[in-house]
C-alpha cells in the first residue's frame, strides 16, 4: 500500500493499523488494573460481563471513532468540525486536551517501569526483605530528580518514535514492540501456569457465578470495557484518519478489541497464579507492581529473569499507549496549523513533559502540592491523582458519550453505511451496530457518568 493518500500519511498495511491501534489500547490498565478488578469482583462472572460489555459498548464506539477519522482524513478537531460544524468542534478539542492531560501523568508512571527494568537487571531485589523493597519504591517516588529523569527519558523515546511519522515511526515501532510484547506475555504465562496456584487461578478466572457479582461489579465491568480500548480521547479517531479506504472498519475494530481483551486475560493468568501461590492480596494501587511483585519474583525459580521480562513487558505496553496519546495532540497542529511533524512533535511533546513534571514532583521535592484540593476531592498525591481523577471519571466518559450520540444521531445513515460497507467480507450487521450506538452505548456510558456523580470512581 502507498504510505500517502490525497497527500495524507497512511498506514503501510492493514496489520500496521491493527498493531498500532492494539498498542494504543493495550497499556498499564491491562496489566494491573484489569487483574485487580477481576480479583475483587470474584472472577468468572465479572470477566464474562466485561466481555459482553466490550461487544456492546467498546466495539460500537470504536467503530464510531474510526468512521469519523477515516471519513474526514483529519485529526479530532478538524474531523468534528468538518462533519458537525463549529458547534461540534468542542468534542474534538476535548479529545486533544484529554490526550495531553493523560500522557502528562501516564509518562511519569511509565518512567517508573524503566527504573524497575534497570533495578531488575542490576539485581536490586535479590536478598531484600519486603520492607526493604517497599522502602526502595518510597525512596524512588520521593526523589524529584529521578522522577523527572525517567519521565523525561520516557517522553523522549515516545517523541522519537512519533517523529518518524505514521508508517516510518508509529507503525514500525508497533511492528517491533507488539510481537515482542506478545512473546514476553506468553513466556510469563507459561512460567506462572507451572506454579502451585495455577489450577485455582484458572478455576477462579473462568468459572462464572453471577450470584457473586454485585451491582458495583457490574458497573465496573461496563466502565472498564469502555476505558480499556482507548476510547473517548480521539486516539482511534486519529489512527482511523490514516486508514486506507479499502480496509474494513468493523473487522479492524473487532480484531483490535479481541487483542486487547486477550492481553487482559493473559495478564490475569500471569498475576493470579502468583497471587494464589503466595497468598497475596491485589490492591487497587499500581504500587503492587513495584513493591509486592519484586519480592515474589525473587522467591520464584528463575525470578531474576522473570522480573526483567515482566518490567520490560510493562514498559513496552506503556510505550505503545503513549505513542497514540502524543499523536492525538501532535496531529492537531499538523492538520490545523500546517506545522511539519518535527515541529509539532517536539513542541507538543515538550509541553506535555513540562506539564507532567507537576505530577512527577507532587510525590517528591514539592510534596506541599498534595495539600491542594481540586474538584471537591482531597488528593494524597497532588496533581498526579487530580489529573487521573479528572480524565478517568469525567473527560473520557463525556467524550465517549457524545461520540456515540454524534455518530448515532447526527451522521447520516448513507455516510455510515458507505464507510462500513467497504473493505471486504465481514460478519458485521449494520442494523445491530445502529441500535447499539444509538441506544445501548449512550445509556451505558451515561450510567457510568451518573455513577461517578454519585460517588463511584473509575480509576
Amino acid at each position: 500500500m502507498n504510505s500517502t493518500e490525497n497527500g495524507r500519511e497512511k498506514w503501510g498495511s492493514k496489520i500496521g493499523f491493527i498493531l498500532a491501534a492494539a498498542g494504543s489500547a493495550i497499556g498499564l490498565g491491562n496489566l494491573w488494573k484489569f487483574p485487580y478488578m477481576t480479583y475483587t469482583n470474584d472472577g468468572g462472572a465479572f470477566v464474562l460481563t466485561y466481555l459482553m460489555a466490550i461487544l456492546a459498548i467498546g466495539v460500537p464506539i470504536m467503530i464510531a471513532e474510526i468512521i469519523i477519522g477515516r471519513r474526514t482524513q483529519l485529526s479530532p478537531v478538524g474531523a468534528m468540525t468538518k462533519l458537525g460544524g463549529k458547534r461540534w468542534s468542542w468534542l474534538g478539542w476535548l479529545g486533544v486536551i484529554t490526550g495531553f492531560i493523560i500522557l502528562s501523568y501516564y509518562s511519569v508512571v511509565a518512567g517508573w517501569t524503566l527504573e524497575y527494568v534497570v533495578k531488575s537487571i542490576t539485581g536490586a531485589f535479590i536478598d531484600k526483605s519486603p520492607d526493604q523493597v517497599t522502602q526502595q519504591f518510597v525512596d524512588f517516588v520521593s526523589d524529584p530528580f529521578r522522577q523527572v529523569f525517567w519521565h523525561a527519558l520516557f517522553m523522549g523515546i515516545t517523541m522519537f518514535l512519533v517523529l518518524g511519522g505514521v508508517k516510518g515511526g508509529i507503525e514500525r515501532s508497533a511492528r517491533i514492540l507488539m510481537p515482542i510484547l506478545f512473546i514476553i506475555i506468553l513466556i510469563l504465562v507459561a512460567v506462572s501456569l507451572s506454579m502451585e496456584g495455577a489450577g485455582r487461578a484458572i478455576t477462579f478466572l473462568f468459572r462464572p457465578n453471577f450470584s457473586e457479582l454485585s451491582g458495583a461489579g457490574f458497573l465496573e465491568a461496563l466502565g472498564h470495557a469502555f476505558f480499556s480500548l482507548s476510547l473517548g480521547m480521539g486516539a482511534m479517531m486519529t489512527y482511523g484518519s490514516y486508514m486506507h479506504k479499502n480496509e474494513s472498519i468493523p473487522n479492524a475494530a473487532l480484531t483490535v478489541s479481541l487483542l486487547d481483551t486477550v492481553i487482559a486475560i493473559l495478564a490475569c493468568l500471569i498475576i493470579f497464579p502468583i497471587v494464589m501461590t503466595f497468598d497475596l492480596e491485589p490492591t487497587k494501587s499500581a504500587g503492587i507492581l513495584f513493591t509486592t511483585l519484586p519480592v515474589v519474583f525473587m522467591q520464584m525459580p528463575g525470578g531474576y529473569y522473570f522480573s526483567i521480562l515482566f518490567f520490560t513487558l510493562v514498559a513496552f505496553a506503556a510505550l505503545t499507549s503513549a505513542i497514540s496519546l502524543l499523536e492525538v495532540v501532535a496531529s492537531y497542529f499538523i492538520d490545523e496549523l500546517n506545522w511539519n511533524r518535527k515541529k509539532s512533535t517536539l513542541i507538543t511533546g515538550g509541553a506535555i513533559f513540562l506539564f507532567g513534571t507537576l505530577s512527577a514532583l507532587s510525590n517528591g521535592a514539592v510534596g506541599w502540592l498534595s495539600n491542594f484540593n481540586f474538584w471537591g476531592r482531597p488528593t494524597t498525591a497532588g496533581f498526579f491523582n487530580t489529573f487521573d481523577y479528572l480524565a478517568s471519571n469525567y473527560l473520557l466518559p463525556i467524550g465517549g458519550l457524545f461520540i456515540a450520540i454524534f455518530t448515532g444521531w447526527i451522521l447520516t445513515k448513507s455516510l455510515k453505511e458507505e464507510e462500513l460497507s467497504t473493505g471486504g467480507k465481514t460478519y458485521f450487521k449494520y442494523s445491530v451496530w445502529d441500535v447499539l450506538i444509538k441506544y445501548f452505548a449512550p445509556v451505558a456510558v451515561g450510567i457510568i457518568i451518573l455513577a461517578v456523580l454519585l460517588g463511584k470512581e473509575f480509576q
